[in-house]
């Protein structure tokens, strides 16, 4: 009986994931533009070195150090940004952490990823509200080659991008086991499609988002300029094409080797729209201001806005170059990181 109703919930996650309607679109430019002026928060402690992420919940909030020398992770009372502790130690103990690419909220317990160590890591906060205490950790597949990003589906599953190049995600099991893969590149590149899938995903590296109340994950690529959404309601994909179009790059050694701009940095999808933070640094560019003792600043002063179905609603153009946000649509509201700036946490009002 208990392998019967495993089977059948196997099926029917199946039908709910699948991806069979896929279309293309192309945006030009937006309907309007509107200029956002940022608001410095102050923070009563001086921690990070690369500020990349940061995600609120309610009245906390917790900002990833991508390059954090004792922590990758600092948390905060939310909004005034009171420091309350650190976690992520770096080192290569059972519980500490060797790299930390991503972290996500799952109502009061906090998910990070360890992409080093292929290891999720949830974590809940103490009864005092200040410290956070590590409760389980998910072991990746053996399958699944270098995991750089998550979502989490439902209470038993995670999302991952798929960086063999034959599919487009794969569906993890809480208990360590790849379920199945889903979707594909949207690429024109029959070649590379054909013969070299793995540099052809490392150039379609993307940036994931999941929202559980619309059924809506939405990738963006970090080359080029390619939204992708895939409604898991009714198992239609979307990919969005800008003027930029695809990722560019070249093959080296089975590697790719990205050759026309920094694409998108950031993406949330709310119960409306999709945020998403756009680059455009050509890299002919950055290389030549680089000969010349130039470094242009990292991120992105573009918020772009698509509605849920694709369409592009509006630009925001920003007085930061920001990598990482956190919009809260109630309060019309979002804090993003700099991390050209010493004080790397900022605020601005969607207007």
């Amino acid at each position: 009986m208990k392998t019967s109703i495993n089977i059948l919930l196997v099926f029917l996650f199946a039908a709910c994931t699948s991806v069979s309607d896929e279309r293309t679109m192309s945006y030009v430019d937006f309907p309007e533009t509107r200029e956002l002026t940022a608001r410095t928060l102050s923070l009563d402690t001086a921690l990070f070195r690369y500020p990349y992420r940061v995600r609120v919940q309610d009245d906390k909030a917790v900002v990833l150090d991508l390059h954090g020398t004792e922590y990758f992770f600092h948390a905060f009372h939310y909004p005034d940004f009171h420091y309350l502790s650190s976690f992520g130690k770096r080192g290569d103990a059972p519980e500490e952490m060797l790299s930390a690419e991503n972290l996500r909220w799952n109502g009061s317990f906090l998910w990070t990823l360890d992409s080093n160590k292929s290891e999720l890591t949830r974590l809940g906060f103490a009864s005092s509200g200040d410290s956070l205490l590590r409760l389980e950790a998910v072991s990746l597949d053996e399958e699944l080659l270098r995991t750089l990003d998550f979502v989490q589906y439902d209470d038993s599953t995670f999302i991952t991008p798929d960086y063999s190049g034959d599919s487009r995600f794969c569906l993890v099991s809480r208990q360590d086991r790849l379920l199945r893969k889903i979707g594909t590149i949207p690429t024109a590149n029959e070649d590379a499609l054909k013969n070299a899938r793995p540099a052809l995903a490392q150039a379609w590296r993307s940036f994931i988002d999941y929202n559980p109340r619309n059924g809506i994950l939405v990738a963006a690529t970090q080359l080029g300029e390619v939204l992708e959404i895939y409604n898991l309601k009714d198992s239609t994909h979307l990919a969005c094409i800008g003027p930029n179009g695809e990722p560019e790059f070249q093959i080296s050694q089975g590697y790719g080797i990205p050759t026309g701009i920094m694409g998108f940095s950031d993406i949330q999808v709310t119960d409306n729209v999709i945020y998403v933070v756009f680059q455009g640094h050509a890299f002919k560019d950055i290389m030549q201001k680089a000969q010349q003792g130039i470094n242009l600043p990292n991120g992105g002063q573009n918020i772009y806005v698509f509605s849920l179905e694709g369409k592009p609603l509006r630009k925001y153009a920003l007085d930061h170059y920001i990598h990482g946000i956190s919009v809260d649509e109630q309060k019309g509201i979002m804090i993003a990181t700099d991390v050209n700036k010493d004080e790397p946490i900022i605020e601005y009002k969607l207007i």
